[in-house]
């Protein structure tokens, strides 16, 4: 099978010849530990591939995101970051009280393309030179994106405490977001991404019932838009969200790129094994830091709970500053083994 045939088949459950294969290698690592990356990408194929961002200049943007220092993104929010090869944090959100939101907040509509036929172009060029599974280049977050403009304490207070005027501010968040979806899906990717952190270490953020309120209608949005367009949905989120997987089935998540260490992999597979594919990943907290040994245990674990022959697992990980150069090649090691040992 070709990369892009690989993922497929696996999304549709329908045998692919192997897991596919997916690594998020971050700046830090490539900053520190640079001749064990490269041998780590000259070992293992891929099968995930990107096409550039054919967007304009912003106005708002300054520094470099994974730079020490400050860097303002294109909405205007301002992260400060101690460590190189990372990403910082807001630490001032700029809408101080919500009911100025419209005057403060600014969707950066300016990047979006202004020739889309063009851009459409430039997409279709570099798709056209690779046989890899393609997902969009920009990933929508309009949780996250409300967080960096009111601060996480304040944009859960807002939920509770001023529901109206929060939903408004979200209804603009989601209309730009719509814009990039709408876009992207009329292009030639394979898949369209879309991402929110709901999870804490044990349960969501926020209550289900608040979620379902707020953001299950955004998430089925995006999925209508894509699967109108044959692309297929891929989703991340990070923390404890068993009680949402049944959810995100619901709307039409296709492949979901979550943290299965820190949820019950038998509640797990009950809401959601055989429904979507999961999109990794292994433990960041505990596996990846502590080297091969751990890394086997782990896979062998969500194998037994989640491993189907017929498909509905990428085998993913994330190379970020807690991982070792060792864990890293276990992942890829571990999964090959236990698929050749497990019944068919």
């Amino acid at each position: 099978m070709t990369p892009r045939e690989r993922v497929l088949a696996s999304l549709n459950f329908a045998t692919p010849d192997r897991l596919p294969r997916c690594a998020w290698v971050s700046p830090w690592a490539w900053i520190h530990m640079p001749e064990e990356v490269k041998a780590f990408n000259a070992r293992w194929a891929m099968d995930f591939g990107g096409v550039p961002q054919p967007y304009r200049p912003s106005s708002c943007r300054q520094g470099d995101m994974h730079a020490v220092g400050t860097y303002i993104d294109e909405w205007g929010c301002v992260f400060e970051n101690l460590q190189a090869g990372v990403i910082g944090e807001v630490k001032q959100p700029i809408v101080p009280e919500l009911e100025r939101w419209r005057e403060i907040m600014r969707p950066p509509w300016e990047t979006l393309p202004s020739d889309r036929e063009a851009a459409r172009h430039q997409v279709a060029e570099a798709y056209g030179k690779t046989d890899t599974f393609v997902i969009m280049s920009a990933c929508p977050r309009p949780w996250e994106r409300y967080q960096f403009l009111r601060g996480s304490a304040e944009a859960m207070a807002d939920l509770a405490e001023s529901p109206d005027e929060a939903a408004a501010m979200i209804a603009e968040i989601h209309r730009f977001y719509m814009a990039e979806m709408e876009f992207w899906a009329s292009t030639a990717v394979d898949g369209l991404m879309f991402m929110d952190d709901w999870g804490a270490q044990k349960g969501l953020l926020i209550s289900p019932r608040m979620w379902r309120r707020f953001f299950k209608p955004l998430y089925a949005d995006y999925c209508r838009v894509a699967h109108a367009a044959g692309k297929k949905v891929f989703m991340h989120s990070d923390g404890d969200i068993v009680s949402i997987l049944p959810d995100l089935v619901e709307v039409g998540v296709d492949a979901l790129n979550s943290q299965l260490g820190c949820m019950d992999l038998a509640k797990v597979a009950a809401a959601a094994k055989g429904k979507l594919t999961f999109w990794g990943e292994i433990d960041r907290q505990h596996a990846l830091p502590s080297g091969a040994a751990a890394v086997h245990a782990e896979v062998r674990e969500i194998a037994e709970a989640l491993y189907d022959p017929r498909g509905g697992i990428i085998a993913q990980f994330e190379w970020g500053g807690a991982c070792r150069a060792d864990s890293a090649n276990a992942v890829f090691e571990a999964w090959d083994e236990v698929c050749s040992a497990l019944p068919a």
